[in-house]
């Protein structure tokens, strides 16, 4: 397993790229901001993004998630008990004097007991509402 751990964006939130290194499958986990440090990991280790996951819908988690999806085609996966703060990402950043992020579009809901994939690496989504409502912690065995 490729598992690359790189802290993004002013609030230094952890963004993981965690890879199959047989298939080169590999998901990206909270991409906040310095997209262009993840797509170098990706890069250097060959990996092609079959998912971006968000573990909950804070702009430092979720900034950069739009613009990987635009250089990756992967689908963005989060939790839907988030949406309500996903559409609050420009207040966020106001919040933060960033930027707006823009509008995020959700592919696919993290439901409590899906499993996520790339490769031959699944994990097991676990809803996990405090810090967030729809916050979720993934589970590789």
């Amino acid at each position: 397993m490729i598992h690359e751990v790189i802290p993004v964006g002013m609030l230094q939130c952890n963004c993981s790229i965690v890879g199959d290194e047989t298939t080169r499958e590999a998901m990206v986990i909270d991409p906040g901001d310095d997209i262009e440090q993840v797509l170098a990991i990706l890069s250097e280790h060959r990996l092609k993004v079959k998912q971006i996951i968000v573990t909950h819908a804070h702009i430092d988690h979720v900034g950069g998630a739009m613009r990987l999806k635009r250089l990756t085609g992967a689908p963005i996966l989060l939790n839907q008990n988030d949406a309500k703060l996903l559409q609050m990402l420009d207040s966020q950043a106001a919040w933060l004097g960033l930027p707006p992020p823009g509008k995020v579009d959700l592919d696919q809901d993290l439901s409590d007991g899906s499993k996520v994939q790339a490769g031959g690496l699944s994990a097991t989504v676990l809803h996990t509402p405090g810090h967030t409502e729809g916050s979720v912690c993934l589970y590789f065995e």
